[in-house]
């Protein structure tokens, strides 16, 4: 028979994480943007990304995805792709998605031609793709900001 006594048993319990994750209401503009500093922080970029958000409803999808080295606009086959993939993911998705997306690149926040052209056509291919599209946001080394459709597509009438 065994003579040594076995290990008491381990009666220490575990701590629950009780810290909830964020999960911002966006139902306006001020939402949007509040949500955009809060998951990008204050830190500048190294890079150049598009970050996209896709919303149900009032509430983020609890994923955040980054693409990139994107540093040059989308344009012409990749525009086509990017417009594709969207149309895709609302398909997927169902009703109520729309779409939230940032630009971030290093540097100052004076808006460039080439943030406008990032902003034309990611505003382009949500047309394209028939899907809904929140204002679009630039990050810079020194703020987050909106780029509305009135401050970068080009004038109609």
């Amino acid at each position: 028979m065994e003579s040594r006594s076995r290990a008491a048993p381990n009666t220490r319990t575990l701590t629950v994480m009780t810290k909830r994750a964020y999960e911002p209401t966006i139902r306006t503009q001020a939402d949007l943007e509040s949500a955009w500093h809060r998951l990008m922080g204050p830190w500048g970029y190294g890079s150049h990304s598009l970050w996209l958000m896709v919303i149900l409803g009032d509430t983020p999808i609890p994923q955040l995805t980054e693409i990139e080295d994107c540093v040059e606009p989308l344009a012409g086959q990749q525009a086509q792709q990017f417009s594709r993939m969207l149309a895709r993911l609302s398909a997927d998705l169902g009703p109520g998605i729309r779409f939230a997306m940032l630009r971030s690149r290093p540097g100052s926040s004076h808006v460039t031609d080439v943030d406008r052209a990032w902003a034309r056509a990611l505003y382009d291919a949500c047309t394209l793709a028939e899907v809904p599209c929140e204002v679009l946001h630039l990050g810079t080394r020194d703020e987050i900001r909106p780029l509305p459709p009135d401050e970068v597509l080009p004038a109609t009438g």
